[in-house]
């Protein structure tokens, strides 16, 4: 197994496997005991129950009120089942804590399509976080799911009308969702997971103050912190995947069966060339294409989950983006200073979206978006080979494709530089890639033609 840097993470990663051997034998059962929901002052609290040993965790989720959506709008039947799935994808934050062989489902009873596709879910989804700890295994051995329930989990109905709902998660790509879904007259309500500066800025641009979008307050139970601080195991999640289960509540709440992600054809590259470690598993057209089959067959037909920017490249929806004045002060996607809503100017995530853009925007005005010239930093290099190809290994952070990086690097070049004042990190540097045609969309996606030809318009 490889050893490497982790840009996101600052450390060599240490081999693991031992500490998930013994972890796994003392936790030989990880249990998802139970669910429960209420009505606290018209917002909606959800608590669920897991447990491992002694160990008792109850994260919990609340959904406040608003005036343009009801909970009446959900049968007990279809709350339970949004509700309990829910659970299933919360609890891998969980499990991964101490990578228990056996989990017990106790709220319904799994057929073995179901349990498949949360196993595979499951073991894709915690690919970077097993590759980072250096544990080795296979797809077949690594947990077993049982169910402790005679109850079956069966589908229903819900009353979902033609709307949208669009996460936002304060990045250029749900901002290229949002402006050209509201510029086709589409009715389209915001969605956000723990709302904040850039996620709230970019849904005000668009006209949406915090009472006219949905809003989702996820708490971690604090003794899993507790026993991250102790030396558990502890790494990347599928937060994409999260993100999916949470729209199907909010979908059924305000009757809007489109949920449109901004997830792009650049995320089924992987991580790690030649293997399935992909830090963006869960935005990925697999995982898409599973998530729809089991949301038709186990969960309801009445939801249309599917990227809407699935059809581009990240260069494309920069091309886009940079069409959009107004958001350039407000987005930011760096996660290193997501807490305090700014571009760190020091982690790969902040060097790709400068790069991405470069084609597209003044230099001068980049640099004021970022803080400085990204390209002119010494101290990026290692990230910036990352990028390009030259390293083995991708950053673990949601960047396009090494092709994408290249082509976008190769117009920037082109258009504002020359052999003289090259910026220093494109001082000796030769594009592996030079063009990119981007007229032309991707043919795998589950658009619908009119959104489909409303995707062509804009590149075109």
């Amino acid at each position: 197994m490889a050893t490497f840097v982790n840009a996101t993470l600052k450390y060599m990663p240490t081999n693991n496997f031992e500490k998930y051997i013994a972890l796994r034998a003392k936790y030989s059962q990880f249990c998802y005991e139970s669910f429960s929901y209420e009505k606290v002052e018209e917002d909606l609290r959800i608590t669920f129950s897991f447990t491992a040993n002694e160990i008792t965790f109850n994260p919990t989720i609340v959904v406040p009120n608003r005036k343009f959506y009801t909970w009446d709008n959900i049968s007990s039947e279809g709350m339970e089942l949004l509700v309990f799935n829910i659970g299933m994808i919360e609890l891998i934050s969980y499990w991964k804590s101490v990578c228990s062989p056996n989990l017990i489902i106790k709220p319904f009873l799994l057929t073995k399509e179901q349990i498949d596709f949360w196993k595979k879910l499951y073991y894709n989804g915690l690919s970077e976080f097993f590759y980072i700890n250096g544990i080795s295994v296979d797809s077949a051995s690594f947990m077993d799911i049982e169910c402790d329930s005679d109850r079956p989990m069966l589908k229903t109905k819900f009353s979902t009308d033609d709307s949208f709902i669009v996460p936002i998660g304060g990045g250029k790509d749900s901002v290229v969702t949002l402006e050209l879904l509201r510029n086709a007259q589409k009715d389209i309500i915001p969605m956000i997971i723990n709302p904040r500066g850039a996620t709230l800025e970019c849904a005000k641009k668009a006209d949406f103050e915090r009472l006219d979008f949905i809003e989702v307050r996820r708490t971690i139970d604090p003794k899993l912190l507790e026993l991250n601080s102790n030396g558990y195991l502890n790494g990347h999640t599928p937060f994409s995947a999260m993100l999916a289960f949470h729209s199907l509540l909010l979908s059924a709440a305000t009757g809007r069966k489109h949920i449109a992600l901004s997830n792009e054809s650049s995320a089924n590259e992987c991580t790690v060339p030649g293997t399935n470690v992909n830090h963006q598993y869960s935005k990925s057209l697999e995982f898409e294409n599973d998530f729809r089959r089991y949301v038709s067959t186990c969960i309801s037909e009445d939801f249309n989950y599917f990227s809407f920017l699935r059809p581009l490249t990240e260069l494309q929806i920069a091309m886009l983006f940079a069409g959009n004045l107004q958001y350039f002060d407000v987005f930011k996607s760096c996660n290193v200073g997501s807490k305090q809503d700014i571009w760190c100017g020091n982690c790969p995530k902040c060097l790709f979206a400068y790069i991405i853009l470069s084609p597209f925007i003044n230099p001068e005005v980049l640099n004021r978006i970022f803080g400085k010239s990204m390209l002119n930093d010494i101290s990026l290099k290692n990230y910036f080979d990352e990028l390009v190809g030259v390293s083995p290994v991708k950053p673990f952070e949601c960047v396009g494709t090494i092709e994408e990086v290249n082509v976008a690097l190769s117009m920037t070049i082109k258009r504002f530089y020359s052999e003289s004042n090259l910026p220093v990190l494109l001082k000796g540097y030769n594009p592996k890639f030079v063009a990119m045609d981007l007229n032309v969309l991707e043919n795998n996606h589950n658009l619908s033609d009119e959104l489909l030809a409303l995707l062509q318009k804009a590149v075109g």
